[in-house]
Order: structure tokens, then sequence, then C-alpha cells
């Protein structure tokens, strides 16, 4: 069973999971709970009520009503969440769901803009529809036409970054996608930021320079990012992850290709161990949407996190952030950054 970060499964206990990684064991699907049966809940399908849930209470309700879904992940050594294969009702796909979208008589106001989203970003980019996907609430059916975001998938990294580049374009040329403005800001903040690692200012600037989030007619919209099939390598169980407590430590970028991809990854050398473990670390993985773009190749940074012993081929370690979806206490900045500058 195929699947990629962005998809979604609904499972034979009604919950719908959003898939995390692109390696799976072969009993289940490495997932995250996203939306539950809840008769009080603010959202609607198929004549039923669900509510979104974030990681601390998705924890819980797994571990009070459905514990199969916990499992202790012996590639990590930490407790994840994973939908067993035989829980699996059906996969709900970005590509399948932009192209029903597409192809569909009947649209409503947050649909149109999806559409809308597809035909700039083929137009201006270049890219094919079928490199195209729609995830988040639109995927499964959970959104409100009046205040849900748009989180727009393109596959292939090179795409990615074409598409980033076409709406940076379109941006200064006072296209029909404009950047984040207004009150946008702070609905943005407070969704991202739970903790003090970024101030507000902070959290603009870093966002105003990514080109991977905007405006369009009045709704937002996030370009996410995921590998095309021939850029998956690797097999499950093949490496193994171990945990060696926090990290705070000085590098430079070398490659941020993947950026954007989940999870966000950021190739580093030149490292000064600031706090923790005195290791050699040659990467920086990021769970967490707030940090995914964060630098860029040539930059100084400073990222705080928890370690982990890379046990492959070769052993190497790597630095984690978003550790939790809130990423308490863990952060991506540059190195000396001023405001005023």
């Amino acid at each position: 069973m195929r699947v990629r970060p962005r998809d979604f499964i609904h499972t034979t206990d009604d919950l719908f999971f959003a898939t995390t990684t692109y390696l799976h064991p072969d009993d289940r699907i490495i997932s995250f709970l996203r939306y539950i049966p809840d008769q009080n809940g603010d959202r609607s399908l198929n004549n039923k009520q669900y509510s979104k849930v974030d990681s601390n209470q998705a924890y819980k309700f797994l571990g009070k009503n459905f514990p199969e879904y916990l499992f202790d992940c012996k590639i990590t050594n930490v407790q994840m969440m994973g939908v067993p294969i035989e829980r699996v009702e059906k996969l709900l796909l970005p590509t399948e769901r932009l192209r029903e979208i597409m192809e569909s008589k009947k649209r409503d106001k947050l649909l149109e803009k999806v559409v809308k989203l597809a035909e700039t970003f083929h137009d201006h980019a270049g890219i094919s529809f079928n490199k195209m996907g729609i995830s988040g609430s639109i995927l499964p059916g959970l959104y409100n036409p009046d205040v849900s975001d748009i989180d727009f998938v393109i596959y292939g990294l090179k795409n990615h970054r074409n598409v980033m580049e076409a709406f940076e374009n379109i941006k200064k040329n006072n296209g029909i996608l404009k950047g984040i403005e207004g009150e946008y800001w702070k609905k943005l903040y407070n969704k991202r930021i739970k903790d003090s690692s970024l101030s507000y200012e902070e959290f603009r600037w870093y966002e105003n320079r990514k080109n991977n989030r905007g405006i369009l007619d009045g709704t937002l919209f996030d370009i996410l990012q995921t590998r095309d099939w021939d850029e998956i390598n690797g097999s499950y169980g093949a490496t193994r992850y171990e945990p060696m407590g926090c990290i705070e430590i000085d590098c430079t970028v070398t490659d941020s290709l993947a950026a954007f991809d989940n999870p966000a990854v950021y190739k580093v050398h030149d490292v000064e161990i600031i706090k923790g473990l005195n290791v050699v670390i040659s990467e920086i993985a990021s769970y967490t949407h707030t940090y995914a773009g964060q630098a860029k190749e040539g930059e100084r940074i400073t990222a705080r996190g928890k370690l982990e012993k890379v046990i492959g081929k070769n052993l190497s370690y790597r630095l984690i952030v978003g550790t939790t979806r809130e990423s308490i206490g863990e952060f991506i900045k540059l190195k000396n950054f001023d405001l005023k500058n």
C-alpha cells in the first residue's frame, strides 16, 4: 500500500488520519489523528459531526478509546500513531480529490478557489495538473467554505520551488494571488506559535520571505511540498533513530531543496554545539510546518530540538524540530538575526 505525506486515511472506526512519512512498516501506516466523531463537533460530513484534535488530544483520545492505533516504534524508539492495515477503510489521495473538484459541475466558493489556484500554478509555473493535489480539511470534506484554509500540494521538490518562484512573481506584479496581510497574520501566528520561540514580528518576517503561503480572494492557502514517487528512496526499518536528549546548535545550511517537505530537511555543516552532546550533526529535520522553509542555502542558523542518532549503513546524527506539532521550546532561526536589518 503506497502512501505519501498529505494523504489521508479514513478508518473502519470512522477516524481520519493524515499520513506523515514516506516509509511504513508492513502492518500499519504511520500517520497522525486529525478528526474524530463528536456529536458536538463543528465539522459535518454525511450528516455526522466531527472535531479536529491537536497532539495532546489525539494521544489521549487514542489511549483511552483505540490503543491499537498507538505503537512503540522500534525505528524511533518513541510511541507513535499508526493505522493498522486492517483498519484502513479508504485512502484519500490529494491528486484524486483535486481531479474530482476540477471535474465537478457543482462547486462551492472555496472549491472554486481551489480550481483557480490549480489553473494559476499551471499557467505561471508550467506544472502539470497531475503533479498537484488538495489536502487538509478539504480532502476528507470536513471543511467550512467560509473559514477553512486551502492546503495545496505540489509533487516534486523542483516543481514546488518553481511554483513558489511563480507565486513570488505574481505578488510583485499585483496578480490575483496576494501575500499575507492584515488580520490574517494574527490568525496564522496564533495557529502556529504556542510559546515564545518566535515573536509575532519575527514570525511575520520569516513567513514573508518563504513564498509558500498567501491569500486568494480572502482565503489563506499553503503551497505544500511532497516528493514525487521517483524521489522516494529506502525502505522502512533500514534506518533506525535513537533519541539522545535535547540539543542546541549553530550551523550553516548547505542544501534546502527539501526544506518544505515533511519532514523539512536542511543539510548543514560547520556545526557548533551550544548545548548538548558533542557529536557531528549533518542534518536538521522539522516535522512542524512552522519551521519549513525557515532557512536558505548559505545562511548561518541557530536550531534547538531533540538529538537523534541515525543508525543505518553509516552512523550519523541529526537534530529534530517539531517532536510535537506545537514544537514547544524547539526552533530554527537565523544566527544574529535583527529585525532592523
